[in-house]
């Protein structure tokens, strides 16, 4: 049976037939161009709609030097990405927020420095219109191979490079301090902390609030180093890092992981070692993944941080930054720091 040949898709030409003005007034009004009046640009979007024009986006990018796409960069491998939720949470705000302006979103992962070249090279081929890049390591080549392609980026989480700006990152610090302080309001004394990563600054951060309370004149709380045992956010590192804890230190009564999946694995550790949680030690996460924390057992406490906001925040402001628009809110040029709050909840 022959095959009808495929119906022929409407021209900027045919547009401008149908709706009675040049080809030069369609172009204008379907890429967004000044000068046309309010009824000529109704004219043409109603032709526009009749007869189902679809823009070429290559000719357009041609002419408008935009390609209405973002590279979404993140400097972790596919097995972290996949399975940590954080990642999930920030990639729909981010998506959101795209969707909404009609951009496309481009995935681009990393495992090394190798990985970085390559998203470098990409990056400077002119493929996209700006970068958003998160969960950079201080010794990552990335916000460097950045900047030099001349794009527009934003970071997520503050990076260790003063110059990679302008960013989006919660109050890390201050979120720690509040969970620390919550647990020696608890009468808790011997507070652990479960670091995540320190080759990034949420983890250093957090450390740094956790040390601002525990190591306070006339607080009453030990701070001994031996409390402090280092993670990488996982699960799996959460409980060794608090086996180890329970070795060093089997009298601590409170343990302060930067994570909440970090948490979730000091629970583990908790009960096969036969500790009751809160009556044994208190634990406080940090995250509010509800699809973690809420089915904890029991339930975690943890330090809230708006994850999917961080990545509307950060989509919006590349976008906006490219369009010339200066919203009310919106972030600084060197970034904007969101606040945490505490959820309280069963586990102290």
């Amino acid at each position: 049976m022959p095959v009808p040949p495929a119906t022929p898709r409407p021209t900027l030409e045919a547009v401008a037939a149908r709706a009675g003005v040049s080809r030069a007034t369609v172009s204008r009004v379907v890429n967004g161009g000044a000068g046309v009046t309010e009824q000529l640009a109704a004219r043409v979007r109603r032709a526009v709609d009749e007869l189902g024009y679809v823009p070429n986006r290559a000719a357009r990018a041609l002419v408008t030097r935009r390609h209405d796409a973002v590279a979404v960069v993140i400097a972790e491998p596919e097995t972290r990405v996949f399975t940590d939720p954080f990642f999930a949470l920030q990639l729909r705000g981010i998506s959101e927020e795209l969707t909404a302006r009609d951009a496309q979103l481009v995935l681009m992962l990393t495992r090394g420095d190798e990985d970085s070249e390559r998203v470098g090279r990409y990056l400077a081929g002119g493929h996209v219109d700006g970068a958003l890049v998160f969960s950079v390591h201080l010794d990552d080549p990335l916000p460097g191979l950045v900047r030099r392609t001349g794009l527009p980026a934003v970071f997520g989480g503050r990076p260790g490079d003063p110059a990679a700006t302008p960013y989006v990152d919660c109050d890390n610090r201050g979120g720690a301090r509040a969970a620390v302080r919550h647990l020696a309001s608890l009468g808790r004394r011997r507070i652990a902390h479960i670091s995540g990563p320190l080759d990034q600054t949420s983890a250093v951060d957090r450390l740094d609030g956790w040390r601002d309370i525990t190591g306070a004149a006339g607080a009453g709380l030990d701070n001994a180093p031996d409390l402090l045992a280092s993670g990488d956010f996982t699960p799996e590192g959460g409980a060794r890092a608090m086996s180890t804890l329970l070795e060093r230190r089997p009298d601590l009564d409170a343990v302060f992981a930067a994570s909440d999946l970090t948490a979730s694995g000091a629970l583990w550790t908790l009960r096969d070692a036969g500790l009751r949680v809160p009556e044994d030690v208190a634990v406080v996460g940090f995250d509010d993944l509800r699809t973690v924390a809420q089915h904890t057992d029991p339930p975690l406490t943890t330090v809230r941080q708006d994850i999917e906001e961080m990545g509307r925040l950060m989509a919006r402001s590349l976008l906006d930054a490219g369009e010339g628009v200066d919203r009310p809110g919106s972030p600084a040029p060197d970034g904007i720091v969101l606040p945490t709050t505490l959820v309280r909840r069963a586990s102290a």
